[in-house]
């Protein structure tokens, strides 16, 4: 892990309100947090504690209600729909429970078309080679997910999210819908992908063995960082 050019991601004061109809629902109050370049960090809570729209406004996915994101350097709060979409394309992979693949499309053309969006052309090469050799998942590319088992569909969604080689990797209960032994193999690729490639990687999760196989973890609760450890 290496902080020499500072903090990949800062966060400054952070607040999300939803509204239901009449009522304002905070999801986040004032959430301040860096994460340096390099670093696994693990974020822990219950449900409701803000954890997901935390990584939803990290991803440029949903727009704070007030408060600074700085994201490899770059204010979000700055930027256009455009300018976030390429930060999707290009900065940050997500990986969630559900997988999220599409189902008419086979593993391996879920992951070019992961590809061609990121600026690819989409067809093979060694970095696409590798990614498939270290998920272990060369003899499945022909297979739709509907024929691969959950840790499978789980290896394919990682390939997806990293074959872009993103500065960033947000993994939303990545181990969510998986057995033990699956659980394993997925943060044991994750945490070989840290220490690999230097990519800086976020994950939610409920399971304190797996927030263990972070260098740091970060406890929520009611929208609010209450443990750094």
């Amino acid at each position: 892990m290496s902080n020499d050019a500072g903090p990949i991601i800062e966060i400054r004061d952070l607040r999300k309100i939803y509204r239901l109809g009449k009522v304002d629902v905070p999801a986040l109050r004032g959430v301040n947090l860096d994460v340096p370049s390099g670093e696994f960090l693990s974020i822990v809570g219950p449900s409701g504690s803000g954890k997901s729209t935390l990584f939803h406004i990290i991803g440029g996915l949903t727009p704070p209600t007030s408060g600074q994101v700085k994201v490899g350097g770059q204010d979000l709060a700055s930027m256009t729909d455009a300018g976030r979409t390429r930060l999707r394309k290009r900065t940050v992979g997500f990986v969630f429970q559900k997988y999220n693949l599409l189902p008419n499309l086979t593993a391996g053309d879920n992951i070019a078309v992961a590809r061609f969006l990121g600026g690819n052309n989409g067809r093979p090469d060694a970095q696409f080679a590798e990614v498939l050799r270290l998920l272990g998942i060369e003899g499945r590319l022909d297979h739709k997910p509907n024929s691969l088992s959950g840790g499978e569909q789980q290896r394919v969604a990682i390939a997806r999210a990293i074959v872009n080689r993103p500065a960033i990797l947000l993994a939303d209960e990545p181990t969510g819908n998986l057995d033990t032994e699956n659980s394993q193999a997925v943060l044991d690729i994750l945490r070989d992908l840290n220490q690999r490639t230097g990519q800086t990687i976020l994950m939610i999760t409920h399971n304190p063995e797996a927030a263990a196989y972070g260098h740091r973890t970060v406890q929520m609760r009611d929208g609010r960082i209450v443990e750094r450890g």
